[in-house]
């Protein structure tokens, strides 16, 4: 027995079952507003500005020559791939032991972006505290810089500004972000719940009400018959008369047909 739905149908699903979305809906926004306040530890996220300059050889008074900015520029989205190598972190697990940290864990926590076609390039990482994130973020700089020269044969690598270790105000993490997880969690709720109702509503192939006999049986409703709970059964024997009328109200309630 199947059928098409129109949008009549569609809210009468969701008016059916609406206890069931919304509690689907609650359930899954406390969830992860539990585990966003009290189970996520936050994540915090300090940063570092690297630039791409002229060559030391290049006197400052020299006009500056375009095609040796964009050579620098190109030369960041190759300096984003040293800076997360062995080559670079390896040392810096080497000569800052009190991260405790090696290569491989150093690479996770860090990102290297660079600004808009600009030769500024920023180093980025994150950790659950924020002094340890800033610490790391300046030694990979600096070891960044003094490695530099070493692997390409240039010196054009200036740090801009390092991550400060102290600062003015008290940092913010950026993980987790509760508003967006309970957002996230809404949504994603709200479908599940949608989604369920409609296949409780497949799957049910019961006839219930006079419409549904006239629909699918194409046959006429000649009598209703009540349903009769235990306690009404139960004061049907204390009281045969109300039981009496009861049963003839009923009797407009339940559909039979031949």
């Amino acid at each position: 027995m199947s059928r098409e739905l129109d949008l009549r149908d569609y809210f009468r699903i969701v008016r059916k079952r609406l206890w069931l979305i919304v509690l689907i809906v609650v359930l899954g926004c406390t969830l992860v507003g539990v585990y966003s306040i009290f189970v996520k530890k936050p994540v915090f996220e300090a940063s570092t500005k690297i630039v791409v300059n002229q060559t030391g050889t290049q006197s400052v008074n020299d006009q500056l020559d375009l095609n040796q900015i964009n050579t620098n520029i190109q030369l960041i989205n190759t300096y984003k791939e040293v800076i997360k190598t062995p080559a670079i972190l390896d040392r810096v697990a080497e000569e800052y032991p009190k991260f405790e940290l090696n290569a491989e864990q150093l690479a996770k926590m860090v990102n290297v972006n660079s600004v808009n076609n600009t030769q500024v390039m920023t180093i980025v990482v994150r950790d659950t505290s924020y002094v340890k994130a800033a610490e790391i973020a300046n030694a990979i700089s600096a070891i960044f810089q003094e490695e530099i020269p070493s692997i390409f044969n240039v010196q054009n690598v200036s740090i801009l500004n390092e991550a400060k270790t102290e600062p003015d105000n008290r940092p913010q993490p950026v993980e987790p972000n509760i508003v967006l997880n309970l957002a996230i969690a809404l949504v994603v709720s709200m479908m599940l719940g949608l989604g369920l109702s409609f296949l409780l509503e497949f799957m049910d192939d019961t006839i219930k009400t006079e419409e549904d006999v006239k629909e699918f049986l194409d046959a006429p409703t000649l009598a209703m018959i009540a349903h009769i709970s235990e306690k009404e059964i139960a004061q049907s024997k204390n009281n045969p008369k109300k039981a009496s009328a009861k049963g003839k109200q009923g009797d407009e309630n339940h559909a039979v047909t031949r």
